[in-house]
């Protein structure tokens, strides 16, 4: 599928596919609505209630590798370590990647080197698939390229779901009982998901398959989002 790089209201890229007639993040802002959804919402929710010294992140769809950039960022403000594996069965290019400008915007806003900081960029996409990469002392990237169907995971393995996948209209098939019900027992107890969909089919299938589902509020211009949680069973 062709995917054409567009300007989101914020100033930072997204793609488009037209085929599919959606685009990979919010036309309000892809860098506001990943660092919403998934860093204050995900991770820096997860870390206020979390005491161990290393977190296991797992992002459905690592897409323009957005969420796993802005993750890494915040290494630097917290003291764990992060082991971060994306599912990605259609990667972008590196060309396509090499045109994002996530590292030019984020470089301007705070104290990171611009060269440091499009290496680290550089080492998402390029890094070898199915290889576990030290990217720094505290950033661990491993990206899969698989299926979320064809794809089995240990259970129990990940603190955090980074749930970014094209919406249920589109990709209705990452939205179901049997697809949840693998994301539930790869979680953690404690762990939670977090998605920018907010639709009431999808909370109901997190809740039966067992996840607890709370609606929050969503990035601009989204009213709601979901947090779900793996509650400790005694």
């Amino acid at each position: 599928m062709n995917k054409e790089l567009i300007k989101t209201e914020d100033g930072s890229h997204s793609l488009y596919v037209k085929e599919l007639n959606e685009h990979y993040h919010s036309t309000h802002g892809a860098i506001q609505e990943s660092k919403h959804v998934f860093i204050e919402a995900g991770l820096k929710h997860f870390c206020a209630a979390f005491s161990g010294n290393q977190i296991n992140i797992l992002e459905i769809g690592l897409g323009t590798g957005l969420n796993a950039l802005l993750t890494f960022f915040e290494t630097k403000k917290i003291s764990q370590t992060i082991d971060y594996t994306a599912l990605e069965a259609f990667p972008i290019s590196s060309e396509l990647a090499k045109q994002l400008n996530y590292v030019e915007l984020l470089s301007e806003k705070n104290s990171h080197a611009k060269a440091d900081l499009q290496n680290t960029f550089d080492q998402l996409h390029d890094s070898e698939w199915g290889k576990k990469n030290a990217i720094s002392d505290q950033f661990n990237f491993k990206k899969i390229k698989e299926t979320l169907q064809q794809i089995v995971f240990e259970n129990e393995q990940f603190d955090l779901i980074y749930f970014d996948a094209f919406g249920p209209p589109v990709q209705p098939e990452m939205w179901t009982e049997p697809i949840f019900q693998k994301i539930y027992n790869a979680t953690k107890s404690n762990g939670i998901l977090v998605t920018y969909c907010a639709k009431g089919e999808v909370k109901r299938t997190l809740k039966k398959v067992g996840f607890t589902v709370e609606s929050i509020p969503g990035p601009p211009e989204k009213r709601e989002m979901i947090r779900a949680k793996k509650e400790l069973r005694c």
